[in-house]
């Protein structure tokens, strides 16, 4: 049965999605930037709207009955190239023993003030 998460953000209603799908063992996590949605604000560092972008995926998962140790695919997207090296690491910190497949794209994204966005696949592990 397909269950829709949401993070209560405006731009999921105005936009038409779903922060995650779940459907079966599968959990879709939409492209998640690093805005705080609590304030809703982005912060200035790249790192920081990277921290901001996982723990956002990390609660829509644990939501849809997940956890970060689920995921078997990630995007990365970043506006530039120098902010690579910059991410490497605190990725590395969060998945670096879940290990999912990975692609990083360097490119444009929706809002100027937008440096990384993340989108994540996970498959519920069999007990």
């Amino acid at each position: 049965m397909r269950r829709l998460i949401s993070t209560g953000s405006p731009f999921e209603k105005t936009a038409g999605y779903s922060r995650a799908v779940v459907e079966g063992d599968w959990c879709f996590v939409a492209g998640t930037t690093g805005y705080d949605y609590a304030t809703m604000t982005m912060p200035e560092s790249v790192e920081e709207q990277t921290r901001n972008c996982l723990a956002t995926i990390g609660k829509a998962l644990a939501e849809a009955g997940f956890s970060l140790a689920d995921v078997v695919r990630t995007h990365y997207y970043v506006t530039n190239r120098a902010h690579v090296a910059k991410v490497y690491p605190i990725l590395g910190e969060t998945f670096g023993e879940i290990r999912p497949a990975a692609t990083m794209l360097v490119c444009g994204l929706a809002e100027p003030e937008m440096k990384i966005e993340i989108e994540v696949t996970a498959l519920r592990r069999s007990a």
